[in-house]
């Protein structure tokens, strides 16, 4: 899987970087671990366990979450291994409706090692075969939008990701005893903007499609040459970035890199362990190809899990808000999630949003200035989606489960000859991960 030929930018230093992380975090590592090695953490410290309840680059669930993931130790090493994949059938229905066969997935490793009594170094790769497992740049989902595939803007699907989702180098340091700081720079990694991002959200966990609002929220998860401080005391945490704002190229298996030109802050605030909230905002440079203006962000959230036997209960209220400097629109988002276990098997899922969307119809530019005459220029919709996930045990070390959800839309009277009055969706799906 690391061989040079798995990357055509593969006599990029940047490509040789993630090459030398993958043997540090793979092959290395798996020389030195002992017949005898199991699950746990050896040799560890504060600012070990530290890193332990991070997601996605600096990111946080609430601490209470089970946090589904394996963990092995390899002499004085520590390691922590996380995988997702939905094998997904979309129907939707409306002359913009698509159906497709196609599978979401990632696989995150993290390697740890302690530094004296007071300092933990760690290196995390995230992968992905979605370039290969998604065909065609995109898989359907009406009302979607953001980046472009064969040159021309997405509307009514998402895209893949890449497969390099995530390359970052951690260094904590404890000043004192709930007194961390957290240094993080990454390649390829997510910078202190918005909230977990959904793939690793534990509200979103039986969901396999991208919210509607992702690119109002959390679509900064991808990006390139990221540097964050974060400072961490007690219930309180605070980061800044400093990244490359342009969005994935289209083309999903290569490194891209970027000048630093865009930033951002970040503020959780952890009330108990059952609870996390953050507020951040952030200037994007340029993140779409084919606008012209800069996104001033700003997005809000607040995330609650509680543990029920083996799973938890999760859910989510997010905000965010794209400023765009082009247009000088201000584009809204809310999205309410949550997932819950009915004892030991069974699962409920739910996810309501309302987005305002001004990008629907930027392939169709005749269609784009008569509603801009008529109607307006962006468009308030909403997505309703209900689910249900029934775990089937088949291997000792995953998680499977079979289940489906189904997605109802409100949408206004005017885009209405364009989508059908009642348009809807569903998909059927079978999920696996690595077993908690």
């Amino acid at each position: 899987m690391f061989g040079t030929n798995a990357f055509s930018c593969r006599h990029s230093p940047k490509a040789t970087v993630i090459l030398v992380a993958a043997g540090l975090a793979t092959a290395g590592l798996r020389a030195q671990m002992p017949a005898n090695s199991g699950p746990g953490m050896a040799d560890t410290n504060p600012a070990g366990l530290y890193l332990m309840g991070l997601a996605s680059g600096t990111s946080q669930n609430p601490l209470s979450w089970p946090m589904p993931m394996r963990m092995m130790h390899f002499s004085r090493w520590n390691a922590m291994f996380m995988a997702s994949a939905f094998l997904v059938d979309t129907q939707q229905s409306g002359p913009r409706g698509g159906d497709k066969l196609y599978s979401t997935n990632w696989l995150m490793a993290s390697a740890s090692h302690r530094v004296g009594a007071k300092d933990t170094f760690a290196v995390e790769l995230m992968l992905s075969l979605e370039p290969a497992t998604i065909t065609n740049r995109r898989y359907p989902e009406l009302f979607q939008t953001g980046e472009t595939a064969y040159g021309l803007p997405l509307a009514d699907a998402q895209h893949p990701h890449n497969f390099v989702m995530g390359l970052g180098f951690h260094y904590i340091h404890e000043l004192a005893g709930d007194t961390f700081i957290d240094l993080y720079a990454a390649p390829v990694g997510d910078p202190a903007l918005g909230p977990v991002a959904y793939p690793h959200r534990a509200s979103a966990a039986e969901l396999p499609e991208a919210p509607l609002s992702h690119h109002w929220q959390d679509s900064t998860h991808i990006s390139d040459d990221v540097l964050t401080l974060g400072v961490s005391r007690g219930r309180m945490k605070l980061e800044a970035s400093g990244f490359h704002g342009a969005e994935p190229g289209e083309n999903r298996w290569i490194i891209q890199a970027g000048t630093i030109d865009s930033w951002s802050a970040r503020m959780w605030f952890f009330p108990s362990k059952d609870w996390a909230a953050q507020f951040s905002g952030g200037r994007i440079a340029h993140p779409e190809a084919l606008e012209r203006g800069d996104q001033v962000r700003l997005t809000s959230s607040l995330h609650y899990a509680r543990p029920i036997g083996g799973s938890s209960w999760a859910s989510s209220f997010i905000w965010g808000r794209n400023h765009d400097t082009g247009s000088f629109r201000n584009l809204n988002s809310y999205l309410l999630e949550s997932v819950l276990p009915v004892g030991s098997k069974n699962f409920i899922t739910g996810r309501a949003e309302l987005v305002d969307k001004d990008e629907l119809f930027d392939a169709q530019p005749q269609i784009e200035q008569i509603l801009a005459i008529s109607a307006g220029s962006s468009f308030r919709v909403g997505g309703y989606t209900a689910g249900y996930t029934r775990e089937v045990p088949v291997f000792a070390t995953l998680e499977t489960g079979i289940g489906f959800n189904f997605t109802t839309y409100w949408l206004p009277p005017a885009i209405r000859p364009y989508y059908g009055d009642h348009p809807v969706g569903g998909n059927v799906f079978i999920r696996i991960r690595l077993r908690r």
